[in-house]
Protein backbone atom coordinates (compact mmCIF):
# COMPACT_ATOMS: atom_id res chain seq x y z
CA UNK A 1 0.00 0.00 0.00
CA UNK A 2 1.19 3.45 -0.37
CA UNK A 3 2.67 5.17 2.61
CA UNK A 4 0.33 7.15 4.90
CA UNK A 5 1.46 11.18 5.00
CA UNK A 6 1.92 12.61 8.47
CA UNK A 7 -1.42 13.90 9.45
CA UNK A 8 -3.79 10.90 7.49
CA UNK A 9 -5.47 8.14 9.04
CA UNK A 10 -4.02 5.17 6.90
CA UNK A 11 -7.60 3.30 7.83
CA UNK A 12 -9.35 5.89 4.75
CA UNK A 13 -6.22 3.54 2.53
CA UNK A 14 -7.72 0.20 2.06
CA UNK A 15 -7.33 -1.51 -0.77
CA UNK A 16 -9.02 -4.78 0.70
CA UNK A 17 -12.74 -5.43 1.31
CA UNK A 18 -14.96 -7.50 2.69
CA UNK A 19 -17.57 -8.55 -0.24
CA UNK A 20 -19.39 -11.30 1.72
CA UNK A 21 -18.30 -13.50 5.03
CA UNK A 22 -16.02 -15.74 3.25
CA UNK A 23 -15.14 -13.64 0.36
CA UNK A 24 -13.07 -10.79 -0.07
CA UNK A 25 -11.57 -8.44 -2.89
CA UNK A 26 -8.29 -6.68 -3.40
CA UNK A 27 -7.53 -3.65 -5.97
CA UNK A 28 -4.81 -1.79 -7.96
CA UNK A 29 -5.75 1.23 -9.95
CA UNK A 30 -8.37 3.76 -9.09
CA UNK A 31 -9.49 3.79 -5.74
CA UNK A 32 -12.72 5.34 -6.18
CA UNK A 33 -13.67 2.48 -8.87
CA UNK A 34 -12.74 -0.03 -6.52
CA UNK A 35 -15.17 1.59 -4.26
CA UNK A 36 -17.82 1.73 -6.45
CA UNK A 37 -17.34 -1.75 -8.00
CA UNK A 38 -16.89 -3.33 -4.25
CA UNK A 39 -20.05 -1.69 -3.39
CA UNK A 40 -21.99 -3.46 -6.33
CA UNK A 41 -20.50 -6.75 -5.71
CA UNK A 42 -21.85 -6.50 -1.95
CA UNK A 43 -25.33 -5.96 -3.72
CA UNK A 44 -24.45 -8.50 -5.52
CA UNK A 45 -23.70 -11.21 -2.66
CA UNK A 46 -26.69 -10.67 -0.75
CA UNK A 47 -29.11 -11.02 -3.43
CA UNK A 48 -28.04 -14.18 -4.05
CA UNK A 49 -28.44 -14.59 -0.45
CA UNK A 50 -31.75 -13.49 -0.61
CA UNK A 51 -32.92 -15.38 -3.71
CA UNK A 52 -31.19 -18.72 -3.86
CA UNK A 53 -30.70 -18.62 0.03
CA UNK A 54 -27.27 -19.74 -0.20
CA UNK A 55 -23.89 -18.36 0.04
CA UNK A 56 -22.39 -17.48 -3.00
CA UNK A 57 -19.47 -18.76 -4.91
CA UNK A 58 -16.14 -16.59 -5.21
CA UNK A 59 -15.96 -18.00 -9.21
CA UNK A 60 -20.16 -16.32 -9.11
CA UNK A 61 -19.05 -12.78 -7.86
CA UNK A 62 -15.67 -13.20 -9.67
CA UNK A 63 -17.95 -13.48 -13.08
CA UNK A 64 -20.15 -10.55 -11.43
CA UNK A 65 -17.61 -8.39 -11.32
CA UNK A 66 -16.04 -9.24 -14.43
CA UNK A 67 -19.31 -8.32 -16.64
CA UNK A 68 -19.66 -5.30 -14.80
CA UNK A 69 -15.76 -4.43 -15.76
CA UNK A 70 -16.70 -5.49 -19.27
CA UNK A 71 -20.23 -3.85 -20.10
CA UNK A 72 -18.35 -0.41 -19.03
CA UNK A 73 -16.05 -1.00 -21.90
CA UNK A 74 -18.61 -1.06 -24.94
CA UNK A 75 -20.80 1.76 -23.53
CA UNK A 76 -20.99 5.13 -24.82
CA UNK A 77 -20.41 7.82 -22.31
CA UNK A 78 -18.85 5.67 -19.59
CA UNK A 79 -15.26 5.04 -19.43
CA UNK A 80 -13.66 1.14 -18.43
CA UNK A 81 -13.25 0.91 -14.16
CA UNK A 82 -9.30 1.70 -14.08
CA UNK A 83 -8.93 -0.91 -11.70
CA UNK A 84 -7.56 -4.87 -11.41
CA UNK A 85 -9.01 -7.17 -8.49
CA UNK A 86 -7.85 -10.57 -6.67
CA UNK A 87 -10.65 -11.92 -5.32
CA UNK A 88 -9.97 -14.72 -3.18
CA UNK A 89 -12.19 -16.53 -0.47
CA UNK A 90 -13.34 -20.37 0.48
CA UNK A 91 -16.75 -21.78 -1.51
CA UNK A 92 -19.56 -23.71 0.71
CA UNK A 93 -17.84 -26.69 0.16
CA UNK A 94 -14.40 -24.99 1.66
CA UNK A 95 -12.09 -25.24 -1.22
CA UNK A 96 -10.69 -22.14 -1.18
CA UNK A 97 -10.41 -20.14 -4.63
CA UNK A 98 -8.57 -17.16 -6.03
CA UNK A 99 -9.87 -15.34 -9.10
CA UNK A 100 -8.02 -12.00 -11.25
CA UNK A 101 -10.38 -9.52 -13.12
CA UNK A 102 -8.77 -7.25 -15.61
CA UNK A 103 -10.33 -3.93 -16.60
CA UNK A 104 -11.45 -5.64 -19.88
CA UNK A 105 -13.44 -8.00 -18.38
CA UNK A 106 -11.57 -11.36 -18.07
CA UNK A 107 -11.01 -13.51 -15.27
CA UNK A 108 -8.39 -16.12 -14.43
CA UNK A 109 -8.15 -18.84 -11.48
CA UNK A 110 -4.95 -18.89 -9.83
CA UNK A 111 -2.76 -20.26 -7.33
CA UNK A 112 -0.97 -17.73 -5.98
CA UNK A 113 -0.59 -14.00 -7.87
CA UNK A 114 -0.37 -10.39 -7.42
CA UNK A 115 -1.58 -7.34 -9.32
CA UNK A 116 -0.30 -3.80 -9.38
CA UNK A 117 3.08 -1.55 -9.77
CA UNK A 118 5.51 -4.12 -9.97
CA UNK A 119 3.19 -7.18 -9.95
CA UNK A 120 5.57 -8.94 -12.70
CA UNK A 121 8.57 -8.91 -10.06
CA UNK A 122 6.11 -10.31 -7.30
CA UNK A 123 4.66 -12.83 -9.80
CA UNK A 124 7.81 -14.67 -10.42
CA UNK A 125 9.21 -14.63 -6.98
CA UNK A 126 5.78 -17.04 -6.05
CA UNK A 127 6.14 -18.53 -9.17
CA UNK A 128 9.76 -20.01 -8.18
CA UNK A 129 8.60 -20.34 -3.96
CA UNK A 130 4.72 -21.38 -3.89
CA UNK A 131 4.40 -24.68 -2.95
CA UNK A 132 1.18 -27.04 -2.38
CA UNK A 133 -0.62 -27.53 1.55
CA UNK A 134 1.68 -24.99 3.20
CA UNK A 135 0.63 -24.01 6.53
CA UNK A 136 -0.79 -20.38 7.68
CA UNK A 137 2.56 -19.49 9.06
CA UNK A 138 4.77 -20.01 6.15
CA UNK A 139 1.68 -18.58 3.69
CA UNK A 140 2.22 -15.53 5.79
CA UNK A 141 6.04 -15.62 5.67
CA UNK A 142 5.77 -16.03 1.58
CA UNK A 143 3.15 -13.14 1.52
CA UNK A 144 5.82 -11.03 3.17
CA UNK A 145 8.91 -12.59 1.46
CA UNK A 146 7.07 -11.71 -1.89
CA UNK A 147 6.25 -8.10 -1.19
CA UNK A 148 9.86 -7.51 0.51
CA UNK A 149 11.04 -7.95 -3.11
CA UNK A 150 9.34 -4.70 -3.90
CA UNK A 151 8.84 -2.68 -1.07
CA UNK A 152 12.11 -1.44 0.91
CA UNK A 153 10.16 0.43 4.14
CA UNK A 154 9.19 -2.65 6.16
CA UNK A 155 6.01 -3.58 7.81
CA UNK A 156 4.28 0.00 7.68
CA UNK A 157 3.57 -0.13 4.15
CA UNK A 158 2.30 -3.81 4.11
CA UNK A 159 -1.19 -5.29 4.27
CA UNK A 160 -1.74 -8.85 4.89
CA UNK A 161 -5.13 -10.56 5.45
CA UNK A 162 -5.45 -13.85 6.31
CA UNK A 163 -8.19 -15.82 5.38
CA UNK A 164 -9.01 -19.53 6.64
CA UNK A 165 -12.74 -21.57 6.82
CA UNK A 166 -12.76 -20.37 10.12
CA UNK A 167 -12.77 -16.83 8.94
CA UNK A 168 -10.39 -13.90 8.85
CA UNK A 169 -7.97 -12.15 10.70
CA UNK A 170 -5.69 -8.99 9.55
CA UNK A 171 -1.98 -9.54 10.93
CA UNK A 172 -0.75 -5.92 12.88
CA UNK A 173 2.24 -4.46 12.27
CA UNK A 174 3.75 -5.63 15.18
CA UNK A 175 3.73 -9.21 13.60
CA UNK A 176 4.60 -8.29 10.24
CA UNK A 177 7.99 -6.94 11.51
CA UNK A 178 8.15 -10.09 13.49
CA UNK A 179 8.22 -12.00 10.45
CA UNK A 180 10.47 -9.42 8.73
CA UNK A 181 13.36 -9.71 11.36
CA UNK A 182 13.00 -14.18 10.68
CA UNK A 183 13.07 -13.87 7.37
CA UNK A 184 16.16 -11.35 7.52
CA UNK A 185 17.91 -13.65 10.42
CA UNK A 186 17.39 -15.90 7.85
CA UNK A 187 18.72 -14.40 4.77
CA UNK A 188 22.04 -13.51 7.16
CA UNK A 189 22.52 -16.82 7.76
CA UNK A 190 22.51 -17.96 4.26
CA UNK A 191 24.72 -15.21 3.56
CA UNK A 192 27.32 -16.84 5.95
CA UNK A 193 27.22 -20.16 4.83
CA UNK A 194 27.82 -19.12 1.52
CA UNK A 195 30.71 -17.09 2.52
CA UNK A 196 32.21 -19.85 4.34
CA UNK A 197 32.02 -21.94 1.65
CA UNK A 198 33.71 -19.78 -0.99
CA UNK A 199 36.09 -19.60 2.32
CA UNK A 200 36.66 -23.45 2.22
CA UNK A 201 37.03 -23.69 -1.88
CA UNK A 202 39.65 -20.94 -1.87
Amino acid sequence: KKAALKLQDSRTMRKIHQLDQHIFIASAGLVADARVLVDMARVECQNHRLTIEDPPTVEFITHYVASIQQRYTQSGGRRPFGISTLIVGFDPDGSPRLFQTDPSGIYYQWKANSIGRNSQTVREYLEKHYAENIGEADAVKLAVKSLLEVVQTGAKNIDILVITKDGSRTPNVDEIEGVIKVIEAEKAEEAEKKAARRTTSS
